[in-house]
């Protein structure tokens, strides 16, 4: 009887066993096929190749786990300085140019050197991407919006960079009191409470101020607050925008204060942004920021107390971004846009009739220079071009920009001016570019360059891909070897041409200007504004195609391009 229990229980046991053997191998099998993803992890299942490139070309080896899981492509410790956290071996070879920057960065400062680097480096970089990065969700916005691709998100920066620098506008520029032009949203005082009759000749209609050049930055971040496609959410956004005043902020300590000072904000900008959630989206290369003077002021080459402006660009995490500029500099992470102008319309219907005012003008002078000499500056040809005016006063008019002079800070009459000449001459200054350019554009005069960083390899956004659409080019070095005569080479341009070109700026019009931050937008025209958003969502949206693809992204890395600036041609 014992022994008939004894063998009962065994086969009761063994039946127990394999019914526990076939249920744990059934569940293995139902995990194995609803989360795979969860036994794979670690494994090189997609291996990508991504090139980073700022002052080295690093060719970066990284396990790529999900498309919207970006690997880390700037270190958020300042103190490092390249993208090269994780190297275990890397080769150098190392040969240094010097590729000459804008003439000057300041009164009295001698022409800077911008110092251009072949060094390449090749490394194995092995890198998990953190795995709690936020997934870029915009795709799963309907089709039907229509902000569907174009939603942007602003930061709600701590004020010390950008409100707290407008109560402190009597010292934002040592020449300056910056206050009246911080006024209206950043677009200055009202000309109509300048002389009536003198302005409604001249201007017309309103919507016209005393716009300081250095107060972009205001005038673009009161513009944004009323973006249609603005989000408070930013895992819909396709962009971020960056407000902080970088010009303001580094304009007040240019002259008299030491480098540390100059780079204490953005410092702090920079830790501030890396330990946002957003940031880790695509590690900055879907953030913008503005800056109201020219890249030039924030690519400080060395420590030295002498040395022109802050290192904002060439800090880790800012080489990611992408810097919107009045001109940008030899990085490929810059854009320039144009300057802010006197016209601020808040509707169209102000547009329109301006530029029928500019059609009808007669323009007593064949071309007209305003502007000082640069006699400091030997590769300068303002002094040739100068004398060239004086010497034709049948054809051209000259308004001198000396030091004292006020009829270069009076709209009306800059405005008065331009709108008299057939031709205005647009010769570098301190740098490549001048706000000169988009006034006498906004007064349908056709610009002369000299050189194509003036224009041409600048406002690319903007502008017209052929230049001979709506410019005159002379070379720069048929000046200095006085091969060319300016009203000569002008009277020589056929009529039709003439005409054909200046209804061509007319239509840049729109393009070239800010519509007034507190109107709804202009109905169909795209201004200024406008265009350099959708040149940014543009970029972004290409970026992050490409690194989901595993492309190369190109221009969202920092890379110096050495040759923007040494042609001396017409591009073509």
């Amino acid at each position: 009887m014992e022994k008939t229990q004894w063998i009962a229980g065994g086969i009761k046991c063994r039946n127990q066993l394999w019914f526990v053997l076939t249920a744990s191998f059934l569940i293995f099998i139902v995990l194995v096929c609803t989360d795979y993803s969860s036994l794979s992890s670690g494994r090189n299942f997609n291996r990508v190749t991504y090139y980073i490139t700022n002052f080295t070309n690093v060719i970066v080896t990284q396990d790529h786990h999900h498309p919207n899981s970006l690997p880390p492509l700037a270190s958020t410790d300042s103190q490092i300085s390249d993208q090269t956290k994780g190297i275990s071996y890397y080769t150098t070879t190392d040969t240094s140019t010097s590729t000459p920057a804008p003439y000057s960065f300041g009164h009295g400062s001698q022409p800077n050197y911008v110092t251009s680097s072949n060094e390449t480096q090749t490394a194995s970089v092995t890198y998990v991407p953190p795995p709690q990065a936020i997934p870029n969700t915009k795709h799963q916005i309907s089709d039907s919006d229509s902000c569907s691709g174009r939603y942007i998100y602003m930061y709600d920066l701590p004020k010390r960079f950008n409100q707290d620098l407008l109560k402190n506008c009597h010292s934002l520029q040592r020449w300056t009191d910056m206050c009246p032009y911080m006024s209206n949203m950043g677009l200055g005082p009202k000309l109509t409470d300048i002389s009536s009759k003198r302005r409604d000749r001249l201007l017309g209609s309103r919507g016209w101020f005393a716009t300081n050049q250095f107060s972009l930055e205001v005038i673009f971040h009161n513009r944004m607050k009323k973006y249609k496609c603005l989000t408070n959410d930013s895992s819909l956004a396709s962009a971020i925008f960056v407000p902080f005043y970088a010009g303001l902020n580094v304009g007040q300590y240019l002259w008299g204060y030491n480098a540390s000072i100059r780079d204490a904000s953005p410092l702090e900008l920079v830790k501030w942004l890396s330990n946002r959630p957003e940031w880790k989206t695509m590690w900055g290369k879907d953030h913008f920021l503005v800056g109201g003077r020219i890249a030039w002021d924030f690519r400080r080459q060395t420590d030295s107390d002498s040395d022109w402006g802050s290192k904002l660009m060439f800090l880790p995490e800012s080489k990611n971004m992408t810097l919107l500029s009045i001109e940008s500099s030899s990085w490929s992470n810059e854009q320039a846009i144009p300057y802010p102008t006197y016209f601020h319309p808040t509707k169209e219907s102000q547009v329109s009739e301006w530029q029928r005012r500019m059609r009808k003008l007669k323009r007593p002078y064949l071309f007209t220079f305003a502007g000082a000499p640069r006699p400091e500056y030997k590769e300068n040809i303002r002094d040739m071009v100068i004398s060239q005016c004086q010497s034709s006063t049948k054809h051209c008019k000259l308004v001198g920009c000396y030091h004292g002079a006020t009829k270069c800070d009076d709209p009306l009459n800059v405005i008065k001016v331009f709108q008299s000449s057939v031709f205005c001459l647009q010769p570098s200054g301190d740098s490549f570019t001048r706000r000169s350019i988009f006034d006498s554009i906004l007064a349908g005069c056709i610009p002369v360059f000299f050189h194509p960083g003036s224009a041409y390899v600048q406002y690319t956004w903007h502008f017209p891909t052929s230049p001979s659409e709506y410019s005159v080019f002379i070379s720069e070095n048929d000046i200095k070897e006085k091969k060319v005569l300016i009203n000569e080479t002008l009277l020589r341009i056929p009529r039709q041409k003439v005409v054909a070109m200046r209804e061509q700026v007319i239509r840049l019009i729109p393009r070239i200007i800010y519509a007034d931050p507190r109107a709804s937008g202009l109905e169909t025209l795209e201004d200024a504004f406008n265009i350099a958003v959708n040149g940014v969502l543009d970029k972004v949206e290409k970026t992050r195609r490409d690194m989901e693809e595993g492309r190369d992204p190109g221009n969202a890395f920092s890379q110096l391009k050495a040759t923007k600036f040494t042609r001396n041609e017409l591009p073509r």
